[in-house]
């Protein structure tokens, strides 16, 4: 007995063949994939990714942020009813909104980053199709049991028992779909507040609305259509291709140690015949969750979540060979290895050029350097990414938290008074971007003889004045400013309008326009 042999032949055909054979419809109806479960190193770090990431979204919500009696305690919250969003310590406003804009350029730019360093690895890791469709294969598992029973389970007539496990694999898909639609609407409104409402039927209609869309949809997208989304819906996949070159990491094949295949190379060498390491047993076609053979070379259904690898390396340390027949790898890495097995010319592949007589692989051959890291194109999306998350850092630090603005009456422009001073109007709008009261004062500046009087305010004139405003609050008044007959002069003055805190030493000013008939 050869010790290939020892490794039983998972019978798995690649879902997308039938469209590369000759005569065989683009349009075929979906062959379902049962992706068999591994274990590796790569399967550990989805699973750490998947448990951070649920975690992140479940539990987000329900975290407490001590701001003082004014504003809510939920840490993370998207109030559309006052116009805020909060995050720990940041509280943003809708005139601030570039700074959310800035923070989507910010994924952006990253994701650019990432694709060109280790190809579409964010589809393989951590998007939420990729997320739930492997919380729901894993329930599936629990119920349908692996790969193979799985098949047989549904090639089996309908049984009690097969109704059973369906009732209770789709009840349990349907209770993970509502808590991530419940999930999702704690973020703008006070979770356990909401929690409560939903649950005795006072929520708003829109709650609930809105569970019943991401419901239907995660149970959809993570149960039923699973790999179709990447596939088909998604345009990631074909933007991808721009963002690589020759250096990125992608998930590969190394048929330059790889082939001949041979399922017996003991035998194969008792013939004389030269054989790679591939041994043919389509592990690797198993365990993919898009159906496909990463021996066919790169496609576009690969997500790169690195399963293979894994699969792959199993099988290489029983049967004693080196790992990374399958691996992470450049091109340009690629392309020297592929070198080396063919003799620099274009023909078959001689594992004799790749391997010593031991089995093991011979030196010269190009395998993962973390330099390639550091290169041109890196280092723009690096130095474009830093820039940006600086610059709005700086600026969400120094940023003032009161604003003032202004607009002048425009009938009457201007009015005189008794004593010949001139009169104009002006609405002022003081916002106080803090969850504690502030005293503003508010002051007129380069309009010599001036004065200030406000409306709902009859006690308070003068060059400046004191209004209160509340808590997170925007204080609209109506304000006039008059000037002195001796002072007035025809036309247009600028001038400038300032609300400052003494405290906090913050201010902000408006220059506006003071008219004169």
């Amino acid at each position: 007995m050869t010790v290939t042999t020892l490794i039983d032949r998972d019978e798995a055909r690649a879902v997308n063949a039938g469209a590369k054979a000759k005569g065989i419809s683009l349009y075929a109806a979906r062959e379902k994939i049962f992706p068999k479960a591994v274990s590796g190193d790569f399967r550990r770090l989805k699973w750490l990714i998947m448990a951070v990431t649920l975690g992140i979204y479940y539990v987000t919500p329900w975290l407490r942020w001590d701001r003082g009696p004014n504003a809510p305690d939920q840490a993370v919250l998207i109030d559309f009813a006052h116009r805020r969003f909060y995050f720990f310590f940041i509280e943003i406003w809708p005139q601030e909104f570039f700074y959310v804009a800035g923070l989507l350029v910010m994924a952006g730019v990253g994701l650019f980053l990432v694709t060109s360093v280790v190809g579409r690895a964010w589809c393989g890791y951590s998007c939420p199709q990729t997320v739930w469709t492997d919380l729901f294969l894993a329930i599936e598992r629990f119920f349908d049991g692996d790969r193979n029973a799985q098949m047989r389970l549904d090639a089996a007539p309908w049984s009690l028992h097969k109704i059973s496990v369906r009732i209770a694999k789709h009840a349990i898909w349907i209770v993970v779909a509502i808590a991530t639609g419940g999930a999702w609407i704690f973020y703008f409104a006070d979770a356990p507040t909401l929690a409560y409402n939903f649950a005795t039927g006072q929520a708003p209609f829109i709650a609930y609305a809105t569970v019943a869309v991401l419901t239907a949809t995660t149970y959809v997208f993570g149960g039923l259509m699973r790999e179709q989304v990447c596939i088909y819906m998604c345009p990631w996949p074909r933007i991808q291709a721009a963002m690589l070159d020759e250096d990125s990491l992608v998930v590969t094949y190394n048929d330059w140690r790889g082939e001949p295949r041979s399922r017996g190379s003991k035998k194969a060498a008792a013939q004389g015949l030269e054989v790679g390491d591939c041994v043919d047993c389509n592990a690797c076609v198993a365990v993919c969750p898009t159906g496909i053979d990463i021996r066919d070379g790169q496609q576009l259904e690969c997500i790169t979540c690195a399963l293979c690898i894994d699969a792959c390396n199993g099988i290489m340390d029983k049967i004693g060979k080196p790992r990374a027949l399958i691996s992470y790898s450049t091109l340009r890495d690629y392309s020297h290895n592929m070198a080396m097995a063919t003799g620099g010319t274009p023909g078959a592949i001689h594992p004799s050029r790749v391997h010593a007589a031991d089995g093991s692989l011979l030196e010269g051959l190009k395998h993962f350097n973390w330099h390639i890291f550091i290169r041109p194109r890196t280092l723009i999306y690096m130095g474009a990414w830093c820039a940006i998350g600086l610059g709005m850092l700086y600026f969400l630090l120094t940023r003032d938290r009161l604003q003032v603005n202004v607009l002048h009456d425009r009938n009457p422009v201007a009015i005189t008074l008794s004593d010949g001073s001139i009169r104009n109007g002006y609405t002022v709008k003081l916002l106080n971007m803090m969850p504690e009261p502030r005293t503003i004062t508010f002051s007129v500046d380069g309009l010599p003889g001036a004065t200030l009087s406000i409306a709902d305010m009859p006690e308070a004139t003068g060059r400046s004045v004191d209004i209160p405003v509340e808590p997170d609050k925007l204080r609209s008044l109506h304000v006039f400013v008059s000037q002195l007959p001796q002072f007035v002069q025809k036309g247009q003055t600028k001038f400038q309008l300032q609300a400052s805190d003494r405290q906090s030493f913050e201010k902000d000013r408006y220059e506006a326009t003071f008219d004169v008939p």
